[in-house]
């Protein structure tokens, strides 16, 4: 690739390339004992179906005899919902038998919102070395330039020795810096919300006490780069195979992995917005505008911020499905979707539906009196649309405003009293309670 082109690449050409190389993406949920398989190609595609029980994928993923893929016996199987369940970001090496082949795969491990609730992102490895070689210094020094920092470390001498900083040189620095004292100064690059783990992860008293010889382990944070910028990183830990039990040496990198991981958040962003739309109108669905009407009733309490809510009804729907037939149907919920968030886009409101053909709006910086000119607004720009296979429908809608000692269920049950009260006089019209 010439300069040119260098200069011209992009975070787009970034996340094509992250998008056209991993090899499987896995949504998972521990407590609900399933996954769904978001993307898979290569070795992963005939080897992991599109669903089934987070069980079956540990097993086939990690839970079995590295040389063999043989099933751990069930008795120790009741592990596999506790090991799953990872504090943070997570990285882990994982021998895979494909078709009788053991091949190396890299799992990263990133926890969704949800409890228990994870995506796996895995690679099958170019080579046959896994990440447990890291130790030997042979390999240090093949590897050395793919990072962005390096060093070896002896816990007991509470030395640091052989560093390298890749962006500056590929020579090593070699100094009198204490381990103890190189952990308390790098803290500072750390992000500080990372720094709590990386204290509890770099300490150490965890490191002797969680390493075996020849193990491996790493974990994602925010560090400052020579730029004096956060980038995402991965700090990877090896503790040397030595002939001395009591030997505590271990190697130390520091892996830039800031473009994947900003890809990855990109995907997580666009799978939880997939997760809280409503698929046949594209607005909030019923959980998502719940919690909306949640968090109005939390922003009153903690910073007395303005809000009302409206709840609209369409006008005798049960007629369009018995008239027109359910496609009619959706076609009408979809357009009065449309209409409501057209009227509402520029301005503080969520929109979502509540369930059939209930759809909520929840205004903020607004309150009854705006509210209910809103309303009148709206109900008379749905009057005025045209629908088609049905012509002209109406609506009627019931508005209040959250008050100092609402909770969420009365705030919908005072606004959906409204509601009944404007289809008691006669539909079409709004109304309004405090």
């Amino acid at each position: 690739m010439n300069i040119e082109k260098i200069q011209a690449f992009t975070l787009e050409n970034a996340i094509d390339i992250f998008k056209n190389s991993v090899d499987a993406i896995i949504a998972v949920n521990i407590d609900e004992d399933c996954y769904h398989a978001v993307l898979k190609r290569g070795y992963f595609e005939s080897f992991i179906n599109e669903s089934g029980t987070y069980q079956e994928l540990m097993n086939k993923l990690w839970f079995h005899f590295g040389d063999t893929g043989e099933t751990i016996t069930e008795d120790y199987q009741v592990f596999i919902p506790a090991l799953g369940k990872v504090e943070g970001k997570y990285s882990k090496h994982l021998k895979v038998m494909f078709d009788d082949h053991q091949r190396p795969v890299q799992m990263n491990i990133y926890p969704l919102d949800e409890d228990s609730s994870y995506l796996f992102v895995l690679d099958v490895l170019d080579t046959s070395e896994t990440g447990d070689d890291f130790q030997t210094s042979a390999k240090v020094n093949t590897m050395q330039n793919a990072y962005l920092f390096s060093m070896y470390m002896d816990l007991v001498k509470d030395t640091t020795s052989s560093i390298n900083i890749s962006e500056i040189s590929d020579e090593t620095v070699n100094t009198q810096l204490k381990y103890t004292d190189w952990r308390m100064m790098i803290v500072n690059m750390i992000w500080p919300d990372d720094q709590p783990m990386f204290l509890e992860r770099t300490d150490p008293k965890y490191l002797k006490e969680n390493f075996i010889p020849g193990h491996t382990s790493s974990f994602d944070c925010l560090m400052m780069n020579l730029e004096g910028k956060y980038i995402w990183v991965k700090l990877i830990f090896s503790r040397a195979e030595t002939n001395n039990d009591d030997d505590y040496r271990f190697v130390f990198m520091v892996q830039d992995i800031h473009e994947n991981t900003v890809e990855l958040m990109s995907t997580l962003k666009k799978y939880e917005e997939m997760a809280s739309m409503d698929p046949l109108t594209n607005v909030f669905n019923h959980g998502r505008i719940e919690t909306e009407l949640m968090n109005a009733v939390d922003a009153k309490k903690k910073n007395g911020t303005t809000i009302s809510a409206m709840i609209l009804d369409i006008d005798h729907f049960k007629l369009v499905n018995d008239n027109h037939g359910h496609s009619v149907g959706d076609m009408t919920l979809k357009r009065f979707s449309q209409i409501i968030s057209d009227f509402f886009t520029g301005s503080e409101s969520v929109v979502g539906r509540w369930g059939g053909e209930e759809f909520v709006v929840v205004c903020y910086d607004t309150d009854l009196y705006e509210i209910k000119e809103l309303a009148e607004h709206l109900r008379i720009k749905v009057a005025s649309e045209s629908f088609k296979a049905i012509d002209h429908i109406t609506c009627s809608i019931g508005v209040t405003e959250v008050t100092d000692n609402d909770e969420a269920t009365a705030l919908f049950e005072r606004m959906d009293k409204a509601l009944y009260d404007a289809k008691s006089s006669g539909r079409n019209c709004v109304k309004s309670l405090t």
